[in-house]
């Protein structure tokens, strides 16, 4: 099972012409279909208020042409749960239900156009999405890697083993780390999926504030050396940064990494994660999306889609420029 979700990974890069499109913001698009998320649940707030929402979302980035949907899992961890007064095993069938909402999505999805000929889809993967320690303590801190002295290596790896083991039973076709802050956090990824002996290939995506650096000021390099000498990570790459950041980033990572690069940026608005609000700032619009999304594949990322605030017609943008457009179902 672990070779055939391997070599899935490896065929979809290349059945969508050696750059595969990734969806985009998730409580972005549950906001506007009128989801409140007022909440340190954040987005896997609808896991348990309005399932049949999520899966609405995945089906719309899934006409949009994405070729991978990202679970609604990023904000749903079981310390979360439980400080919502829910048990363990609650907890638990949540984050199954993360990766069956998206699985149901995309056969359905498929379902309705693989029989339709020249549709231009790609029968798409699910990656379950795994949020860094400061996703969940919901503060910013993963926008900062200040996650303070009494975290260390054991400590994240106990945040995070649960959870991992929830999600891979579910049977997602690949994982996704996501906004992880400092090397540290990188290493402690790297060594549980060693540790529980995990077959599904995942990617471990950074943020950055500078365009230069972690969010901790570690460098890229120290954080690429530790995923370097892991088989089991099989991209690596920024989600959840401005834009701009992305071009010279590919270029970096290609220096450092002979994994597959991943890029994918928030629409350039700035997050206050203690205001808890969005900060105005210089946006790229869907036009921009579509064509930076040349760019970017041609210095090297082998996926892209959007972060926060980016939209299905954001995806849409960019699976036009890399596959000249799916065909849009009437």
């Amino acid at each position: 099972m672990g070779k055939d979700r391997e070599t899935a990974f490896e065929d979809l890069i290349e059945k969508a012409g050696g750059c595969a499109v990734i969806d985009g913001g998730f409580a972005t698009q549950l906001e506007r279909h009128g989801a409140i998320f007022n909440d340190p649940l954040w987005s896997a707030l609808c896991l348990i208020k309005d399932p049949d929402l999520i899966k609405r979302v995945h089906l719309e980035y899934l006409e949009a042409g994405a070729d991978i949907l990202i679970t609604s899992s990023y904000q749903a961890t079981l310390p979360g749960f439980l400080s919502r007064g829910l048990s363990i095993e609650e907890g638990e069938l949540l984050l199954a239900k993360s990766v069956k909402l998206a699985v149901e999505a995309r056969d359905s999805f498929w379902d309705s156009v693989e029989r339709t000929p020249g549709h231009g889809f790609n029968r798409a993967l699910v990656s379950a999405s795994i949020g860094s320690y400061g996703a969940y303590l919901a503060d910013g801190s993963e926008y900062s890697g200040c996650y303070g002295p009494e975290v260390n290596l054991d400590k994240l790896k106990d945040f995070h083993r649960r959870r991992l083991q929830v999600l891979v039973e579910a049977g997602p076709d690949l994982l996704a780390f996501e906004t992880i802050p400092n090397k540290l956090e990188a290493k402690a990824c790297v060594e549980l999926l060693e540790e529980e002996n995990i077959k599904v290939p995942a990617w471990i995506c950074f943020s950055t504030v500078d365009g230069e650096n972690a969010p901790s000021g570690e460098s890229f390099e120290e954080c690429l050396d530790v995923i370097n000498k892991s088989n089991r990570v099989r991209a690596v790459g920024i989600n959840c940064a401005p834009p701009h950041f992305s071009e010279s980033l590919i270029y970096k990572f290609k220096e450092l990494t002979k994994k597959a690069i991943v890029v994918y940026p928030n629409s350039g608005e700035v997050w206050d994660g203690r205001a808890k609000r969005w900060l105005p700032s210089k946006c790229f619009g869907d036009d921009k999306f579509e064509f930076f999304a040349l760019r970017w594949r041609d210095a090297g990322a082998k996926l892209i889609g959007g972060c926060c605030r980016t939209s299905p017609s954001t995806i849409q943008a960019i699976s036009k420029a890399l596959k000249n457009g799916p065909a849009q179902r009437k």
